[in-house]
């Protein structure tokens, strides 16, 4: 089959979603179907470069919509060479512009992948009142066209699907898929990855540490973390077989000023040197942080899927995460990690359970997780799901 993937970018500081179709177009290659992106990016963009597929990149888009003159017509002379299409994502010109051409009679159909941008937290949040708004009228006028023209929703997992019913009315899908979402296998540690990561962190020396990896945003939680974390530093009850590790928390975002705020806040209530900001880690670095932490941690206030935790289960890592992340009953299952409230009470009761855990305990928890990825989360597990859904939707 041939398959066509459009979404608005695939610069990879804008989240996961472009690391999914890359991770997707690997495998569906490798089993001998085609695979091509369309997306609003500058051909010349260095994110762009060693793609081992075709990315048709048509230029930025204008504005917060993101609207280019040249995406419509592109759709109208190329839909016809796909099997299936793919929308990445909501609430931008590209899946506007993807059902106004899959309307004409020959086209190809098209499948919606939200990835959580249907959840209820986007338009409950009180500091995205004006965001909400805009999002619902958008929804009356647009969106709701774009989702019920689709052949299908598709989700990464249970949580997801059942939340995305609850956040804009009418919404009435033709089906909804649960196709789950994987990731490949992580390469086998090495040295050289420790020695990445090293450079890009380089006072945290050896001992043990705890590991956030993620935007510096308020919605990852970051702030709760930190309070959290210094509470416990703070405690004279630390339990003397488990000393606190150090927290690193890695990402994207240093710029803003809500990371100064949170640089500021863990100067001013942790111990120093305790909590280290290396900023965006990937390739070898982003291995060696994730081979080398005790615990992943993300406590979340709204978290779809989050390769992160995935790529920590598959090296064997136990997650600390919110009950606001949607696998968070997956993980609870499998005991591949502990779930808390997204409060800092929450994330304190988790790390404090961490901490309480036998070495042991602790070994047993490693095994779950990887597990936890080898039985759910496996890149090949969920794209063969996602395959299957399609061709089902297309025969009926």
């Amino acid at each position: 089959m041939k398959f066509l993937h459009v979404i608005t970018t695939m610069d990879p500081h804008t989240g996961g979603t472009c690391q999914v179709i890359r991770n997707q177009a690997s495998w569906f290659m490798e089993q001998g179907h085609a695979f091509e992106v369309v997306c609003l990016d500058e051909s010349s963009s260095d994110f762009l470069s060693g793609a081992t597929f075709p990315i048709h990149a048509l230029g930025a888009g204008r504005g917060p919509w993101r609207y280019h003159p040249e995406l419509l017509p592109w759709l109208n002379g190329n839909l016809s060479r796909f099997d299936a299409v793919i929308m990445n994502g909501l609430w931008q010109y590209s899946g506007y512009a993807l059902s106004k051409a899959a309307q004409t009679a020959g086209r190809p159909p098209y499948f919606v992948f939200p990835h959580g941008m249907l959840d209820p937290w986007f338009q409950r949040d009180p500091a995205r009142r004006m965001k909400a708004l805009r999002n619902w009228c958008y929804w009356k006028c647009v969106e709701q066209q774009v989702i019920s023209h689709a052949n299908a929703l598709l989700f990464t997992c249970a949580e997801e699907m059942r939340l995305a019913r609850d956040a804009f009315q009418p919404y009435r899908p033709k089906h909804e898929i649960n196709v789950g979402l994987g990731i490949p296998q992580p390469p086998v540690y090495q040295d050289f990855m420790a020695e990445a990561f090293a450079e890009k962190c380089p006072g945290l020396k050896a001992g043990p540490f705890w590991l956030f990896l993620g935007r510096i945003d308020p919605k990852k939680g970051v702030d709760m973390l930190i309070k959290a974390y210094a509470k416990i530093c703070r405690s004279t009850g630390a339990i003397e077989r488990a000393p606190i590790p150090k927290l690193v928390i890695a990402g994207p975002g240093l710029e803003t000023s809500y990371a100064r705020q949170m640089q500021e806040l863990a100067t001013q209530t942790c111990p120093p040197e305790s909590v280290f900001w290396p900023g965006m880690l990937a390739g070898n670095a982003k291995w060696g942080a994730i081979f080398q932490s005790e615990i992943f941690i993300l406590f979340s206030h709204q978290e779809n899927f989050g390769l992160a935790v995935v790529e920590a289960l598959a090296c064997g890592k136990p997650v600390l995460i919110s009950s606001q992340v949607n696998i968070w009953r997956e993980i609870e299952e499998d005991r591949a990690g502990l779930v808390g409230r997204d409060t800092c009470g929450g994330a304190e009761l988790a790390l404090r359970r961490w901490l309480s855990f036998s070495p042991e305990a602790k070994l047993t928890m490693n095994r779950a997780a990887k597990a936890s990825y080898e039985s759910r989360f496996n890149i090949g597990l969920a794209s063969r799901r996602l395959l299957t859904a399609i061709e089902q939707t297309i025969r009926h």
